[in-house]
């Protein structure tokens, strides 16, 4: 009997059972419009903030300063356009491995003439070079620094107290991607200087099509979506009460078990970096798989193999689900730009792993012998 293990969490997680419970009353009987008078819309109303209430304490901030969104591309497009707008800020400072959402906004308001664009310099392993951040922010114009906790390919971690020092001590402002690392890493904000952070509750077992964007009191930006008052006239368009609810009940989740789920899966990563040194001779990993890298993704370099293009394909047949990179570029035909910019030969299979809570080293023995038996090594 096949297997079927999922091994793609980086690209979203399965709906955490307790979560769905949550959500289910919302959807079946609380479904008055929030924005109504009437009791039915001040019980969702309620639903909202109280979800909103929870989050803060979870973030130690101010409910005042979370904003729901549709998720971490509307989250990271409203920090960036608004900033740049509303705070008269024409210089952005970013690395050529972020996430498209921002490299792609970025990239559009250069092309339009709207923004000069810098990029920090990288290491080999692909960690953002802090003193060449500090090169590029000294005695300059005032700055926007995007830089995300923790990349979405390779899983490096970049130091967000010792970044957020740097843009505090030049006056910049300092937004980061937090969507891979959010709900899987305590985070208290009023310990870190910075000014916007993004999240996506189908990352950490919550429901897609929800998320929130943080933004700090000390910053005043205007709305992103017109069209209403809703979210304190931040955000125009009926709240998704129910998604909402979900993701407040998601992050409640997370933190609730924050220690006992980072030793578990950073436990399963590193079970299967020595499977697979053991099983496979010549593999690598790109990016700091045993170094400062999030726990839950795991980015294989293959030796170069016959069968290298059929690769994901394969485990899929197999019955394991896994990336070549983002799933959000799953479509395009170019490889990944991460890797590409760290300079890894992409005429090996690169294949990234990522991991939840609810996988087994079971299932990362059935992977690696499957990986195993389809590999066969041609030696170029």
């Amino acid at each position: 009997m096949q297997m079927n293990v999922y091994l793609d969490n980086a690209a979203t997680t399965p709906l955490d059972k307790e979560v769905l419970e949550a959500m289910l009353p919302v959807m079946q009987d609380h479904f008055g419009n929030p924005s109504s008078i009437h009791s039915m819309g001040r019980q969702a109303r309620s639903l909202i903030e109280n979800a909103r209430k929870s989050i803060a304490k979870l973030l130690s901030v101010s409910p005042a300063e979370i904003f729901f969104t549709s998720g971490g591309t509307e989250a990271d497009n409203q920090a960036i356009a608004c900033t740049l707008k509303d705070l008269d800020i024409h210089r952005v400072l970013t690395s050529k491995i972020e996430h498209h959402a921002v490299l792609h906004t970025l990239e559009a308001m250069e092309h339009k003439g709207l923004i000069k664009l810098e990029y920090v310099n990288l290491d080999k392993k692909g960690h953002v070079d802090l003193h060449h951040l500090e090169e590029l922010l000294k005695g300059r114009e005032r700055t926007l620094v995007s830089l995300m906790h923790a990349n979405n390919e390779i899983g490096n971690l970049l130091p967000m107290k010792e970044t957020g020092a740097l843009c505090k001590k030049y006056e910049a402002i300092f937004h980061s991607d937090t969507v891979q690392t959010m709900g899987h890493y305590a985070l208290d904000l009023q310990a870190i200087n910075v000014h916007f952070v993004t999240c996506a509750a189908h990352k950490f077992h919550g429901p897609k099509g929800v998320g929130f964007l943080y933004i700090s009191n000390q910053v005043k930006i205007s709305p992103f979506i017109h069209g209403g008052s809703q979210e304190r006239n931040m955000r125009g368009g009926t709240e998704n009460v129910y998604g909402i609810v979900g993701l407040a009940k998601a992050m409640e989740i997370a933190y609730r078990h924050l220690k006992e789920h980072q030793e578990y899966i950073q436990g399963l990563k590193t079970y299967m970096i020595q499977q697979l040194e053991d099983a496979i001779p010549g593999v690598e990993f790109n990016g700091d798989a045993k170094g400062s890298s999030l726990y839950t993704i795991l980015n294989v370099l293959l030796p170069p193999s016959e069968n290298a293009e059929m690769l994901l394909f394969s485990l899929d047949i197999q019955g394991i689900a896994a990336s070549g990179g983002s799933a959000c570029t799953s479509g395009s035909s170019q490889g990944s730009h991460v890797l590409r910019q760290l300079g890894i030969d992409q005429s090996r299979p690169s294949v990234r792993f990522s991991f939840s809570k609810y996988n087994t080293k079971e299932e990362i023995d059935f992977c690696v012998s499957k990986l195993k038996e389809m590999y066969s090594v041609k030696v170029a």
